[in-house]
């Protein structure tokens, strides 16, 4: 016998939502739609639904919109079935019932972030553990001290043990080797960067050396370094560099798929800062690329610098990308349809209702209250005065009749100017709710068992 999903909705998102379900054809599952009795489905809350919904029910499902904030454990105790959320818009529905794939689980990674502090001879200590806090809570796994050339860095053991003592995996990284066997001798977990000729200043110490060719772009002499670690007994790390564009960018891609062929298993390493940081683009297509040239040749460590204002959120962006490119490798698929934190500025469906659907919705609206929508032609607004299009927000001022209430204007003003961003660059908007980044920006956190607070334009009307 097929389970029985009850959706429970509002005035408005009914007939869409009865439209959608039949659309499916033939399910797994029988369905039934409540009309829970209020206009939007958002607002209704868990005493209305406690108040409303007729007993017993029968269905082994309950699904709630996704925008409906209400305490699921609870109302599933009272009302003796297991009450789910759903997604925020109808046109995501298909997929939440399976019918766009099953969820993908992005909890796992195979790739080690390391994070450089690239100015930490300039650092106190309490400054030092504040950056590599942080690091860690974007996604690093190791924290690169960072030495500078001609920079004495007297405090650099005092950092390397505070940074251990914080719980911090720590490499150092350095030309220099004295300030090399200074790390080592401190407690270092990694020493960036050794060669065949420094390779003994990681003997004894425990810290697992990363290797360099040298001279640059020396493939040979990168081979010769691991198989003498090997013979020494040495875990070891191989990067054989990567250059930026125009500076042998081409040529160190072929280095790295030649290392991969003649060193089959050694563990492998590359530095994306030459990429991210030297090319004038958004870092995380930058990012997604190279973590799926590291996917494909089992690179697993990658160092990363974050100095660039436009590379401020890379951690975020490599934590995305390993996990993406894991998820995807797992199931021997192109890296689309996974996660959508890389679409920073572009979503896959920009416009989760059709013109004729908000056109619909318009036509049901008998209230004052504004409701905002895009879709492919431009900007909705409406209520029960009228529906008016635009494709930019102050040309939609003159029709609204908000002149004499700075509080609605203001508003009204800042929802339009969200939307008509989200507009231009084919992002998905829903009002009242931030526009999603990605991880290019951390989203506020929110209690969905709870209804929000009253936003400012409110409390101040309420104050008035």
């Amino acid at each position: 016998m097929s389970e029985r999903f009850l959706f429970l909705t509002g005035h408005l998102a009914y007939p869409r939502l009865d439209r959608l379900l039949r659309s499916l054809g033939e399910t797994p599952f029988s369905w039934e739609v409540c009309d829970i009795g209020v206009k939007v489905a958002a607002l209704m809350t868990e005493a209305i639904i406690l108040r409303r919904l007729p007993r017993p029910v029968g269905a082994d499902r309950i699904i709630l919109p996704g925008r409906c904030r209400a305490d699921l454990a609870r109302l599933s105790s009272a009302l003796n079935a297991p009450v789910m959320r759903g997604p925020d818009e109808l046109s995501d529905l298909p997929a939440y019932l399976g019918r766009g794939g099953q969820a993908r689980d992005l909890s796992r990674y195979d790739i080690r972030i390391f994070a450089e502090i690239i100015d930490a001879p300039a650092l106190s200590i309490e400054a030092l553990l504040a950056r590599a806090d942080g690091m860690r809570k974007a996604g690093a796994d190791v924290i690169d001290v960072g030495c500078l050339p001609d920079t004495p860095f007297p405090g650099l053991e005092d950092s390397i043990r505070a940074l251990k003592s914080a719980g911090h995996r720590v490499s150092v990284d350095s030309a220099d080797p004295g300030e090399l066997a200074r790390g080592a001798g401190a407690g270092a977990d990694f020493l960036l960067s050794l060669d065949e000729s420094s390779l003994d200043i990681a003997a004894g110490s425990g810290a697992t050396p990363i290797l360099v060719p040298s001279p640059h772009g020396d493939i040979d002499s990168l081979v010769r370094a691991a198989h003498l670690a090997e013979q020494r007994g040495l875990s070891y790390i191989v990067d054989p560099i990567l250059d930026p564009i125009h500076f042998g960018f081409a040529a160190s891609l072929a280095r790295y798929v030649e290392t991969r062929r003649r060193l089959p298993q050694a563990e492998m390493m590359m530095g994306t800062g030459n990429l991210t940081e030297l090319t004038e683009a958004d870092s995380g297509g930058v990012t997604a690329v190279l973590i799926g040239l590291c996917s494909e040749l089992a690179i697993r460590n990658v160092l990363t610098v974050q100095v660039s204002p436009h590379t401020r959120r890379t951690l975020q962006e490599h934590d995305a990308a390993r996990r993406l490119m894991l998820a995807a490798a797992a199931d021997g698929a192109t890296p689309k349809g996974y996660d959508a934190g890389l679409l920073q500025l572009h979503d896959r469906a920009p416009y989760p209702s059709s013109r004729r659907e908000i056109e619909e919705m318009a036509e049901e609206v008998r209230d004052a209250s504004f409701r905002i929508a895009t879709a492919e032609d431009g900007l909705h607004i409406f209520n029960r005065e009228g529906h008016h299009v635009a494709r930019d927000a102050f040309s939609l001022f003159p029709k609204l009749g908000v002149e004499a209430d700075g509080a609605h204007a203001f508003y009204l003003g800042a929802e339009l100017a969200k939307a008509e961003i989200a507009f231009a660059l084919g992002k998905r908007y829903a009002q009242d709710e931030p526009l999603d980044w990605g991880c290019g920006a951390d989203r506020p956190e929110e209690d969905k068992n709870r209804l929000r607070e009253a936003g400012h334009t409110l409390r101040g009307k309420v104050r008035e």
